[in-house]
């Protein structure tokens, strides 16, 4: 992957039935620090990003109807891992050789200049691996945004940006 240039993990994503459960847990008890989080009413989805020293993130993600993907994930599967984001400085480079090498790439976007994705299959991946490449800052959180505004569902997605409803 040397050309698709990996910069980093960006943060593992647990599935769960609650994040203020999760909060309780990756801040309360773990010690880590609220990052962004929202509803995304298209993938209806509460997420959560934490950092826990010294700087990875885990994301929590909830359903927000009994008929997203994630209530079906979590039906067959249960609460825990869902997936890992990798950021790339180029995810098309990395679609190219992973496509090359045999890997099997789903559900790829590259409509948005801030957020392009492509996800490995589980199957072949180890897991789901999220590859993307963003214009973004993901690792500050936006202003006026908090944990209680994001727990309290007062937070939503819009552009790729979480802002309050």
């Amino acid at each position: 992957m040397t050309d698709a240039g990996l910069q980093r993990l960006d943060h593992v994503a647990i599935a769960t039935h609650s994040v203020a459960q999760g909060y309780e847990l990756f801040c309360g008890v773990l010690g880590g620090e609220f990052v962004n989080g929202g509803d995304d009413l298209d993938l209806q989805i509460r997420t959560l990003q934490l950092r826990l020293p010294p700087g990875v993130k885990v994301e929590l993600m909830q359903p927000t109807t009994p008929d997203s993907y994630l209530a079906r994930f979590l039906e067959r599967h249960g609460p825990g891992f869902h997936h890992m984001t990798l950021f790339f400085d180029d995810v098309e480079k990395a679609i190219a050789e992973l496509t090359q090498q045999g890997y099997e790439l789903v559900d790829t976007d590259l409509t948005r200049p801030s957020w392009r994705e492509t996800f490995l299959r589980p199957r072949t991946g180890l897991g789901l691996l999220q590859l993307a490449d963003t214009t973004l800052r993901w690792d500050v959180s936006a202003d006026g945004v908090t944990a209680e505004d994001v727990l309290a569902g007062r937070v939503l997605w819009r552009d790729d940006r979480p802002v309050l409803r």
